[in-house]
């Protein structure tokens, strides 16, 4: 498999990419992904033919371009990549096309900021391997048909409802990856421990799942952050006790929440009595950007029951309050229950 990508990496993403599983039976979790993606792979190298394009969708760090990588090798296929914000123009889009091997595979992450024009580009290339080129201007202007090799696109998304239809119906295999248990982050932990070359004990691998957030990315990039507090205040051997130790120096708590999680709650629970609130001015209140609340930080507040999304605005629960150490106010607001 050859990978193109930037001929330059940050020393923790090519560290976090030797992180990465290689293959389908490498890959911790997701089982029903799994067993699906093996069938498909297994008929494609049968017949010869190129993966019918592929569309994962979920939060941030479950695995989506870790999938795509195991795609490629277990294809034996070239793997190019790139993120749709940096797809301005037709001739980008075309440039990438026609430059593939056949059986390549295209991936596309974060494919739902695709401007529409750039969308429909990509329709006839999926469906029938063709990509329209205008030539000239005005009255005098052409349509070429370039021919394109067949390739698989795979579509990275944290935001499946902004895809319109067309696309994600060209899409013929689909899946959303869900959370990891704590069994499941474990087994990724010793993994990765393993890797890198730490001592981890049995405890100290439970200790760093249970404040990963259900996140394999988050899981690993706690585990280098203890193996650094377990070689500079301890023996080198992360245990239970010395995870504990180093995760509450970086404060996060037992349920994984850090910081600005805690600032978020905090926020709309003393400075908006509860809320509700909306998320521009939440965004404002913690000096965060819309996007980075709503795809990173809300989902997990969500999922732990910390937050409800209301007509009017976000508003924090009872747990929220206790987690917290707060009081809830005496009565909430009369839509509180209200979501969408």
């Amino acid at each position: 498999m050859r990978i193109q990508t930037p001929g330059w990496l940050p020393d923790e993403d090519v560290e976090e990419t030797s992180l990465r599983p290689r293959t389908l039976d490498d890959f911790v979790g997701q089982p029903g992904l799994k067993a699906q993606l093996a069938v498909s792979l297994e008929a494609a190298i049968a017949r010869g033919e190129a993966l019918d394009h592929v569309l994962l969708a979920g939060p941030p760090g479950l695995g989506k371009t870790s999938l795509a990588h195991i795609l490629a090798a277990e294809l034996d296929v070239p793997l190019v990549m790139t993120a749709a914000p940096a797809l301005e123009r037709k001739g980008d889009v075309a440039a990438f096309l026609t430059a593939l091997e056949p059986r390549s595979i295209f991936f596309v992450d974060e494919i739902h900021r695709l401007p529409r024009a750039l969308e429909e580009t990509f329709y006839p290339a999926m469906e029938d391997r063709q990509l329209p080129i205008t030539v000239g201007q005005g009255a005098g202007a052409k349509v070429m048909t370039l021919p394109l090799p067949p390739f698989t696109l795979v579509g990275a998304t944290t935001r499946a409802g902004l895809l319109t239809s067309p696309l994600r119906d060209r899409f013929g295999i689909q899946h959303r990856l869900e959370p990891y248990d704590l069994d499941e982050l474990a087994d990724i932990v010793r993994r990765s421990a393993t890797i890198l070359g730490v001592e981890l004990a049995h405890d100290g691998a439970a200790a760093v799942a249970r404040r990963s957030r259900g996140t394999p990315r988050v899981a690993n990039r706690l585990l280098r952050r203890v193996r650094d507090f377990a070689e500079v205040r301890a023996d080198g051997v992360v245990t239970g006790d010395v995870a504990d130790a180093a995760l509450d120096l970086l404060q996060i708590d037992h349920l994984g929440l850090d910081r600005l999680d805690r600032e978020i709650l905090r926020a709309v629970c003393e400075r908006f009595d509860g809320g509700p609130v909306g998320l521009s001015t939440l965004a404002i209140t913690v000096g965060e950007e819309q996007d980075t609340l709503e795809d990173v930080y809300e989902p997990y507040l969500l999922q732990c029951g910390f937050l409800k999304r209301t007509p009017r605005g976000r508003v924090a629960t009872p747990r929220a309050f206790a987690h917290l150490g707060l009081e809830p106010p005496p009565a909430g607001p009369a839509d509180a229950s209200s979501l969408f």
